[in-house]
């Protein structure tokens, strides 16, 4: 059985504009599946469908089924199967509470933890998404810690619950390149070390193709092509996915090389 099955997801507003239409795909155990796509796209909205988070005066129809529970009809926090990492963490976290206070309430929540051995485990958490100055870290405010510092946080806080799914909403675009690239080798460990499905969700396909398998493009709320990345990339079906990809090339030309 799929981890999440998504079968004909659409998602309308107020006024019966459609946002998402009929949207389908399964993530299974272990995998490492994408969603790309333009702002817009419909993206971001079915991965706050998936976990049953979607704004108020948005309805869904469709099905989702996440480890056998359905979303649309009986929404409700299903933490323990799937957290999410949203794209700015700044305004994730909440700005009054230190960073390992963050972390202690899943931990606490979810592992029943209390005292030494809460605070052994915050510093495990943060050790894992490599902040080795725990205690620092952990006494720190959000706005006291650097981008990609808090991007860490809270990849410890979605871990803490310890979830089978891992989505990630566009992680590293709040990030220069250099840390960037340090946030997704680190999802790469982490996903990889504890066998945890990963839904990535980015406009950018070769950021996607570092951490995913297979990806799905998402263009004026529909999926428009399928299949495993490196294929999607170097064969691109679709005329929207070919402007990607052409965007993508052209954009890593225009950069500068360094002299050998």
């Amino acid at each position: 059985m799929n981890l999440l099955d998504v079968d004909g997801l659409t998602i309308r507003d107020t006024t019966g504009r459609v946002l998402v239409d009929d949207v389908s795909f399964q993530v299974r155990a272990g995998e490492r599946a994408g969603l790309i796509g333009e702002s817009g796209s419909g993206k971001s909205l079915t991965a706050l469908a998936v976990t049953g988070l979607l704004p108020r005066g948005l309805t869904a129809t469709g099905e989702i089924r996440l480890d056998g529970a359905d979303m649309i009809r009986a929404p409700r926090g299903r933490g323990d199967v799937a957290a999410v990492v949203f794209q700015e963490p700044l305004t994730a976290l909440d700005p009054l509470m230190t960073a390992g206070k963050q972390i202690a309430i899943p931990i606490r929540r979810f592992q029943g933890l209390r005292g030494t051995a809460l605070r052994t485990a915050v510093a495990d958490a943060l050790d894992a998404v490599r902040l080795t100055d725990t205690e620092r870290i952990a006494g720190s405010y959000p706005h006291q810690l650097s981008g990609g510092q808090r991007q860490r946080v809270a990849i410890a806080m979605a871990l803490a619950c310890r979830p089978r799914l891992l989505i990630a909403d566009e992680p590293t675009t709040a990030l220069d390149v250099t840390v960037q690239a340090e946030v997704l080798d680190l999802l790469n460990h982490v996903v990889t070390e504890r066998e945890t499905a990963l839904l990535f969700i980015t406009h950018d396909l070769p950021v996607a193709a570092r951490v995913v398998q297979d990806t799905h493009v998402l263009r004026n709320g529909r999926i428009v092509e399928s299949g495993p990345i490196a294929r999607v990339i170097a064969e691109p079906g679709h005329p929207y996915t070919r402007t990607l990809v052409d965007s993508a090339r052209r954009f890593d030309a225009a950069l500068p090389r360094s002299r050998p």
